[in-house]
């Protein structure tokens, strides 16, 4: 039984899991909207919503407060993240400071005509 085992396993163990999310989604910060089936894009909506989060509560406090942030973020990004929590941090949380959520959406493209997975397009919602 699954009572109360959240997220999705994709088919992959955990070290691929995690780190196959993480690529997501410093890909959907990066490039802002990505491609992608369905399984996966709502996988990572919900990290990709709380690290926004994080960055927007962050933007008018003092400065020991947004570099905690900022190390959090890259923590939960991995590695080589530097540049996307720099855009994160600059560019995306000021657009959603009057936001309360619902930072990104899901757009259903229909099944993929290799293997019939269903694709799903996810984007930041503009401001």
């Amino acid at each position: 039984m699954r009572h109360k085992v959240k997220g999705y396993r994709l088919n992959r163990d955990s070290g691929h899991r995690t780190a196959m999310r993480r690529t997501m989604i410093r890909q959907l910060l990066e490039n802002e909207r990505i491609k992608t089936t369905l399984p996966k894009a709502k996988s990572i909506q919900a990290d990709a919503e709380k690290l926004i989060t994080l960055a927007r509560n962050n933007q008018d406090v003092d400065e020991i407060k947004v570099m905690n942030a900022r190390r959090l973020a890259v923590a939960k990004l991995g590695t080589g993240s530097r540049p996307v929590v720099q855009k994160l941090f600059t560019d995306i949380a000021p657009r959603y400071a009057n936001r309360n959520g619902g930072y990104t959406r899901i757009l259903k493209l229909g099944p993929r005509h290799s293997d019939g997975a269903e694709m799903a397009l996810i984007e930041l919602v503009e401001e």
